[in-house]
């Protein structure tokens, strides 16, 4: 492959959060893009479980300060980074005091979605273009990883597609198993007041976690079937609606097939 500048944006990266499927997969394809010669810059939530002097976080104050307006408030955007040093890899992490310092990921003790999973991913989302384009930093590749990235590919096309940072972007989708949980219903309030509508705020009407899936399916350029569990209807839409759509789930060297498609939607046109 050519080398080529990639970002990644992931949910789970170990050795950050526990070992998973995703979290493997956040860690491994970054790392063996370096070792193909490619620049790649990685983004990750910086959950509360995440422990900042363990794992020598620190705060990027150029970077950091942004306010992001979601529900028509105002929630700050801090930027801290650390390394991997067996990987040789960097990773940015986006905090917000509000979104992602309780200590826990995706559900609270008692096993219930958090009410304001929609607004955390929004959060993610804009905060990793943001400070992309603080980075100054022109993506060949985007690839995102799971449903909390999934807001990613819908802004870029609706809101960044003649941003030059942006415009010759190509995007991936990754799909893992994810227990299919009802999005809270303030989604389409907060994606309208974004400025999402039409036929874009119809795919998330009535969302669960699956429907964000296929709905980022639906702006990305090439998609990974990641999990051997993925949802059945989400697959069968990928392979349907997404021309460039591979299945990793049983790959032991899943970087080289991921690899060469990056390479073939490289020089393909976007989604519009």
């Amino acid at each position: 492959m050519g080398k080529k500048k990639i970002l990644f944006a992931s949910q789970e990266i170990y050795p950050y959060l526990p070992e998973t499927e995703s979290s493997n997969i956040g860690l491994g394809l970054p790392q063996k893009s370096i070792e193909l010669g490619n620049e790649i810059r990685v983004f990750l939530p910086k959950f509360g479980t995440i422990k900042e002097k363990t794992n020598n976080l620190h705060e990027v104050i150029r970077l950091s300060g942004m306010n992001l307006i979601i529900d028509d408030f105002d929630h700050q955007l801090i930027i801290k980074v650390a390394s991997i040093q067996s990987a040789r890899m960097q990773i940015y992490f986006i905090d917000n005091e509000e979104y992602f310092k309780r200590k826990a990921t995706f559900y609270d003790e008692g096993t219930r979605f958090f009410e304001d999973n929609d607004q955390r991913a929004i959060f993610f989302c804009r905060g990793v273009i943001e400070t992309v384009k603080k980075l100054g930093w022109a993506p060949d590749i985007i690839h995102c990883h799971g449903w909390l990235a999934s807001f990613m590919p819908l802004y870029l096309r609706k809101f960044h597609y003649d941003d030059p940072m942006f415009a010759d972007s190509k995007i991936v989708y990754s799909v893992y198993t994810d227990k299919d949980q009802e999005v809270p219903a303030t989604l389409t309030d907060n994606l309208k007041f974004d400025g999402i509508d039409g036929e874009d705020l119809a795919r998330y009407e009535n969302a669960s976690v699956e429907s964000l899936n296929r709905a980022a399916l639906s702006y990305s350029d090439g998609a990974v079937i990641a999990s051997e569990g993925a949802n059945t209807e989400t697959k069968d839409f990928a392979f349907a609606n997404v021309s460039n759509t591979i299945d990793i789930s049983q790959d032991e060297n899943p970087a080289v097939k991921v690899g060469e498609l990056y390479e073939q939607i490289a020089v393909e046109e976007s989604v519009a």
